[in-house]
Formats: structure tokens, sequence, C-alpha cells
């Protein structure tokens, strides 16, 4: 004789009063999946808009899979208008469905009919949040400087290590890449150059601009991109990781300011990196731009120097590196803020990365065209 655990499910289904009363009874459980399937099935078919009352008294087993089939048919119907009523007189029971209806499946969205009024929503849902991100920028903008001045006033709790670790990451191991994009966009430029002042008989007014191009606009430029890209999208990862084990919390545990320990010596060893590959950068794309000038243009090294020398002044140097240390510090503000705010799942920190960098390029270039504008506005 079967035991009663493997018993077969059952499904009594009779009307009272209109409704349908149904009375459950065997082993509703995984090992019994196909037959359980068959009978809300033939449940489902007998209902009407009276709805039914299932009483689960008599089953002998219910496991998840029973109980999640059940909710499934409950919940179905019910976004149809019709009402089922789950009962049983075993506390168990009740446990078992009430926990499972919290993963049930979601209700289906409803299709969205793209108009003028939900373009302007979701504008200014843009807006909402663009202004949030501001406001919670600033907050932590005034963290850092209060830990900032902690640091300077306590030298003792400055992590020299730290920053000089930061800075071999960012500056020494981040050189050779650094030079090599902006030797080739360098290169580029030169070359688009040539080509197209050939046309009037002009082509070593390409020295006049690679030079002023590369010292003043690319060299920065290039160099933030890539760092923001690099170096700040590994600070939002492992600032990020820290707090998904609780690192974080951790060191105020132990009475240490995550501010001073993690951030400032990271934003510190940016806005000395930047300027520092800045330079390099400057180097490599002028060494690309005589390269290409005397294959392409026939402008010879001397030439290209003694022009390069005649054109160039110390303003279109120093506006370059005057930039790197505000781009820097943009970088690291970004990159940090998007760490903390990762939540405790692999998920989020690949969301907070992507936004760290997105962000972060796109602000270097705003920076970038706000230093621009004022350089201009007084002829610097």
């Amino acid at each position: 004789m079967a035991s009663v655990d493997t018993a077969e499910p059952q499904a009594t289904i009779r009307d009272d009063a209109g409704a349908l009363a149904v009375a459950l009874a065997g082993s509703w459980s995984a090992d019994r999946a196909p037959r359980i399937e068959e009978l809300v099935g033939e449940i489902t078919e007998s209902l009407t808009q009276a709805g039914a009352r299932v009483d689960l008294s008599g089953v002998t087993r219910l496991d998840t899979l029973g109980a999640y089939v059940l909710n499934r048919l409950k919940a179905r119907q019910e976004r149809d208008g019709v009402d089922v009523e789950l009962v049983s007189s075993k506390p168990e029971h009740g446990l078992l469905l009430a926990e499972v209806q919290v993963h049930d499946d979601d209700p289906p969205k409803p299709h969205r009919h793209v108009g003028v009024v939900d373009i302007l929503v979701d504008i200014g849902e843009g807006v909402v949040r663009f202004g949030r991100d501001m406001v919670g920028g600033a907050m932590f903008l005034g963290e850092v400087v209060v830990g900032s001045a902690s640091v300077v006033l306590g030298p003792r709790k400055f992590r020299g290590p730290s920053l000089v670790n930061q800075i071999e990451l960012i500056a020494f191991n981040g050189a050779p890449i650094i030079m090599l994009i902006s030797f080739l966009v360098g290169c580029i430029v030169a070359q688009q150059g040539i080509f197209q002042l050939q046309q009037f008989g002009a082509s070593a007014f390409v020295v006049n601009l690679t030079g002023i191009l590369i010292l003043r606009e690319l060299a920065v430029l290039l160099t933030s991109i890539m760092i923001a890209g690099r170096s700040g999208s590994a600070f939002t990862a492992e600032i990020g990781s820290m707090k998904m084990r609780e690192e974080i919390d951790a060191l105020r545990v132990m009475g240490l300011d995550p501010i001073e320990v993690l951030i400032v010596p990271r934003i510190l060893a940016l806005i000395i990196s930047l300027p520092i590959l800045t330079f390099i950068s400057a180097m490599a794309g002028l060494v690309g731009a005589g390269l290409v000038s005397w294959l392409y243009g026939g402008i010879g090294v001397d030439t290209f120097l003694a022009r390069l020398q005649s054109v160039i002044t110390w303003k279109h140097f120093a506006v370059g590196l005057i930039k790197a240390p505000f781009m820097a510090f943009v970088i690291g503000l970004i990159a940090s803020i998007e760490g903390l705010a990762v939540k405790g799942s692999a998920e989020s920190l690949g969301r907070q990365v992507t936004a760290s960098v997105v962000k972060a390029i796109f602000m270097v270039i705003v920076v970038d065209g706000l230093f621009a504008m004022f350089f201009a506005s007084i002829a610097f």
C-alpha cells in the first residue's frame, strides 16, 4: 500500500450555490508536477465569475512547487476579476502559501504609448535626477573638504603610503597607454591638417594647428578621459567592493573616517598625477605630429621645432596644466560618490561603475568647455 506522502494529488470539484468548491487531497509536491498542472487546468476550465473556494485541508504534503502553482492560479484569476480563495485547516499550509506569494510573478506591465506627455515626464524625471545628483555631489564635496582640513590640521592622520601607491597606479602604470593614445592622435590630427592645408599651399601652418590644439585642449582632454575610464572606474569598483563587504562600516566601528582613509588619498593622487600625465601626453602628441609632418608634409624636424617655438608661448602650455587638477578633482569626486552608492549586489556594482565612467567623462568635457570660455573671455 502506498504511503500517504506518495499519494496522487486529487481535486474534487463541485458546484456550491453558483460558486465552485474545490477539495484538494494527496501529495501536491514537485514529484507530482505533471498531475498537479493537469488538475489546475481542470480547475481553471471549471471556474465561473462567481469564483471558487479551494480547500487544502485534505492535502497530505505541500511543498514550494505546489504552493507556487496554487498561488499562480489565484493571482491570474483575480487579475481577470474572478475571486479564488485558498483555505486550509493546517497552519503550515498558510505559512507556505504566504511565503511563496512574495515571490510570485508580477503582472505584465501595460503597453506604453509614447506621446508628448510621456516625453515631457521622462525629461522631468531626468532633470530631477540631475538635481539630486548635484545636491548629493555638493554634500559629498563638503565632506571631502572637512576630511581634507582634518588631515591638514592633523598630519598624523594622513596615509602617505596610500598616496604613493595610488600615484604609482595612476601615473606610472597609466603613462604607457596615455603616451600611445596621444602619439596616435597627434599623428592623425597632423595628417588631416596637412591634407586640408595643402589645398591652400599652407602646409607649414600644420605646426600652428597641432601645437596649439594639443597643448591647450587635446592633451588634457585625452588624458582626463583615459583616467576617468581607467582610474575612475577602479576607484568606484574598489570602494564599492569594500561597501559590499561592509569594510567601510568596519572602518567606522574602529573610529576611522572613510573619507580620510579612502577618499582623500585617492583624490590627492589624481590631482598630482593628472598634470604629470597631461605633460607626457602633450609631448607624445607633438612627437606624433612632428613625425607625420616630416613624412607627409616634408617639414623637417629643425623646421618643425623652430616654427613651434615661434608660435607656442607659455600661455598655451599653462592652459592645459591649469585645467588638469580641476578635472582630476571632478573625476575623483564622482568616482568616490558612485563607489559609496553601491548596494549589496554585483549588479549594483556594475551599474555604479558604468555611471561613474559616463558621468566623469561628461563632466570632464563640461569643465573643459567652461575653461575654454573663461580663457577666451580673458584673452589668455
